[in-house]
């Protein structure tokens, strides 16, 4: 099962980016609720490694699960 960054949680550091061994986080759009940069999961590439929980150093930013209800691609202002 893919895993989950949850929009309102991320800070944008990006350490999960680098990290993914397929390419599967890609920024978002706009700024989420704490004005801040995100980045989303693209659910189709996902293998499940776990890295980016591993490297992520924001509590609950980003879940073993797939939850599109919590992960949005962009934000609207």
């Amino acid at each position: 099962m893919p895993h989950s960054i949850v929009t309102d949680v991320c800070e944008g550091i990006s350490d999960c980016v680098g990290a993914c061994p397929v390419g599967c986080i890609k920024p978002g759009q706009g700024k989420n609720k704490k004005g801040t940069d995100f980045y989303w999961i693209d659910f189709a590439t996902c293998i499940d490694c776990g890295i980016c929980i591993q490297v992520c150093p924001i509590e609950g930013a980003v879940l073993a699960e797939e939850r599109k209800d919590l992960q949005k691609l962009k934000v609207d202002s």
